[in-house]
């Protein structure tokens, strides 16, 4: 704990003119009794506005005697009366009042401004790491990228476009194999959004006889950005088909459902 910066922060202040709720006097005064730079502060807060008080109003004077009870008695022998003085107005006690309400009121604006301080403090700091957050992400988004296009430009990597088929003529994707790390980048931009319940998947083929093996399903297509998926392929391909099929995929393709399909060029 800051010490220094507790003691400065006009707390103490709000905390002898009564401006506090409970659990935060109870807070003030645990931390004056194990901190004593804290409690001897509040004694010298005390000391203050006690001796500002008795200089600002000494107390009510006595009242003023009169000066003349009776004047003179005139010929008829009559008494009249003659009009008290009103007692001078103790200014000094009113001053000394007016001195404390000021006191009291700049303790609750500067416990007001402390309390918007930390607010506004507390503001900055969340929209900074909120920040430093997206600028993380970022970084890591774009090295990810990097990567896929390192990847991709490699001059061992075959390319492989696969054109639409029957039930989609628009449709188009291409499969980048990397025979080395037996990977393929399947680059899934141009197939359309999947209805719900259905999933594509992309297989391997063998052509003589025709074979088809599943290297993956692209579960994630609607929630991936670039549509590029990563998929193990260890297998002797010579085409790659992409189907849609019911979610979870199937173990042999719907070919009525055939999307794309590229042959892997002779080398």
């Amino acid at each position: 704990m800051d010490i220094e910066k507790y003691i400065s922060s006009g707390i103490l202040e709000l905390y002898v003119a009564g401006l506090l709720t409970e659990a935060e006097n109870k807070e003030v005064s645990e931390y004056a009794k194990s901190h004593p730079e804290i409690e001897r502060e509040i004694r010298a807060i005390e000391a203050s506005v006690l001796a500002l008080s008795k200089a600002a109003s000494p107390g009510l004077s006595e009242k003023s005697k009169l000066d003349q009870l009776w004047l003179k008695i005139d010929g008829n022998d009559k008494s009249r009366v003659v009009e008290l003085r009103q007692p001078r107005r103790n200014w000094f006690a009113y001053s000394g009042w007016a001195a404390a309400a000021v006191l009291l009121v700049g303790l609750w604006w500067v416990y007001n401004q402390n309390q918007e301080l930390r607010t506004d403090m507390q503001t900055r700091v969340d929209e900074v790491q909120q920040l430093e957050n997206q600028i993380e992400e970022a970084r890591y988004s774009l090295t990810q990228t990097q990567e896929l296009f390192n990847s991709l430009r490699d001059k061992d990597v075959t390319i492989v476009p696969l054109s639409g088929q029957e039930v989609a003529p628009d449709a188009y994707a291409r499969a980048y194999w990397k025979k080395d790390t037996q990977q393929v980048y399947i680059d899934a931009q141009g197939l359309p959004e999947p209805p719900p319940g259905m999933v594509y998947q992309v297989w391997s083929l063998k052509l003589s006889p025709l074979t088809p093996t599943s290297i993956g399903l692209l579960d994630s297509f609607a929630t991936d950005d670039n549509k590029v998926f990563v998929l193990e392929n260890a297998n002797e391909s010579e085409a790659f088909g992409i189907t849609l099929e019911p979610a979870g995929g199937s173990e042999t393709p719907t070919l009525e459902q055939l999307y794309t399909l590229g042959a892997v060029a002779a080398s």
